[in-house]
């Protein structure tokens, strides 16, 4: 009530098709009729000629409209047209935006400041001369990186264009050279994270320089944790983003080492958190204290290294004393690790901080599991696996997980070179493809059997 509202309806979502015209332009006119607004702006036109009329003239009125537009849309007015037409994703074919260009004003850089998100990317902001700018006042602009700096050859205290891409996030359109003043300052990159003081590195053909403190760097904290505890790292059930951010808020975890500091009666009496909920969390956080090698390797957030890197960082050097230690040539070695994943991984375990962190974590408990199975051991070496259905004795990530012990490269498409299927309860095309293509079937039944015979339990 307090803020006059008004909606103008435009489409027509479940209707009974036998009360509705034939096309979109007569569709609204009925809902008109019916009491609803419309907006007085709509138009037909024929052509792209009638189009680009509209565009135009609805861009001269911008301005002395009583509501923010930031372009057209041109729909097609047959609705079996737009049936035949249909969507791409959530997209219509049958509807196209044309925008208007973005208003620009001046003002001048007066700062330049870094910030660190929260994957470590060390970002340049302009801190400039409060302006006003389509409908909003702005006074901060993303710079992106140094690329963009140099591109536009930005200084502090330079005069810019600001506009607002998309009229929403403000962006430095171009520097205006001549009123460049003799006190201008150039932007430099700094050597160290404004955060944690680690170094700030930048991978040759990358954009985007990065804060290496990962584990450590405050702005990444949150970041580094959930990944941390997240399923596919260390499944520190019952640890989400809620409990993430009471844990931080209330200063309890700064890195992940913490977590296996936490006692019950820290827990007790924070928000939503009783007895029970703080026992199932203690006792979810000591069951990660003995993880297998590829799993805290993956778990520790290293930049480019995923699930797959960290197996085979595993399986090459099978300690993760011999990874932390070995240069980028070594680790090049290592299949899926070329030069830009090696300049991660060594920046990363070259930190103090991410050292000082890996030594807080075997102190407080954690002790990874560094026996690898030699690659001439795995019964399963060199086989394609395919998993489908619902299992009822583990989840397919835990099935997975079985099977690559035990040498197998689990895909997720069958083909004539697949050595097998598992197929669980309401196994689909996958099963069909396999049953086409002859290729042998597990039931779960079979799966266990399998795993019980080289030793592995479900």
């Amino acid at each position: 009530a307090k803020r006059p509202l008004e909606m103008c309806a435009y489409s027509v979502a479940v209707i009974d098709e036998r009360d509705l015209p034939d096309n979109h332009w007569a569709g609204l006119q009925q809902v008109k009729s019916w009491g609803f607004r419309i907006n007085p702006e709509m138009r037909k036109a024929r052509g792209v000629e009638e189009c680009l009329e509209a565009y135009t003239e609805l861009m001269e009125k911008r301005d002395s409209l009583p509501y923010e537009i930031d372009g057209i849309v041109f729909k097609v007015d047959r609705l079996d047209l737009q049936q035949r037409l249909g969507f791409v994703s959530r997209a219509p074919r049958w509807a196209i935006a044309h925008k208007f260009p973005a208003q620009e004003e001046l003002t001048v850089i007066e700062d330049v400041e870094f910030q660190v998100g929260r994957t470590g990317a060390v970002t340049p902001v302009a801190r400039l001369k409060p302006v006003f700018v389509g409908g909003v006042t702005v006074s901060n602009a993303s710079l992106h990186n140094m690329d963009e700096i140099r591109r536009l050859d930005a200084h502090i205290g330079d005069t810019v264009f600001i506009r607002r891409a998309g009229d929403v996030i403000p962006q430095v359109v171009k520097v205006v050279a001549e009123k460049r003043p003799e006190n201008a300052r150039e932007v430099v990159l700094p050597e160290h994270c404004p955060v944690c003081g680690s170094d700030v590195v930048q991978i040759e053909g990358e954009a985007v320089a990065r804060c290496s403190g990962g584990l450590y760097c405050p702005a990444q904290r949150k970041e580094a944790i959930r990944h941390y505890a997240s399923r596919k790292a260390l499944d520190i059930e019952g640890l989400g983003d809620k409990w993430i951010d009471i844990l931080v808020g209330h200063e309890l975890v700064e890195t992940v080492a913490d977590l296996y500091r936490l006692k019950k009666q820290d827990l007790v009496g924070l928000e939503r958190m009783g007895d029970k909920s703080a026992s199932n969390l203690i006792a979810a956080i000591d069951r990660s204290r003995q993880p297998v090698l590829w799993k805290f390797l993956y778990a520790l957030g290293i930049r480019e290294v995923g699930e797959a890197t960290a197996k085979s960082l595993a399986s090459f050097f099978g300690t993760l004393e011999a990874i932390a230690s070995a240069d980028e040539e070594t680790l090049q070695s290592v299949p899926d690790v070329g030069p830009i994943v090696a300049g991660h991984i060594r920046s990363f375990f070259e930190q103090p901080h991410n050292q000082e962190t890996l030594t807080a974590l075997q102190d407080a408990g954690v002790q990874w599991q560094d026996e690898v199975i030699e690659e001439s051991e795995k019964p399963l070496q060199g086989q394609t696996w395919v998993l489908t259905g619902t299992l009822s004795e583990m989840t397919r990530d835990e099935a997975k997980e079985q099977l690559e012990s035990l040498g197998a490269k689990v895909s997720g498409s069958v083909s004539k070179k697949t050595a097998c299927v598992v197929a669980g309860e309401a196994a689909g095309s996958k099963l069909a493809k396999a049953e086409q293509l002859d290729v042998p079937v597990l039931d779960e039944a079979g799966l266990l059997a399998l795993l019980k015979q080289h030793g592995l339990e479900a």
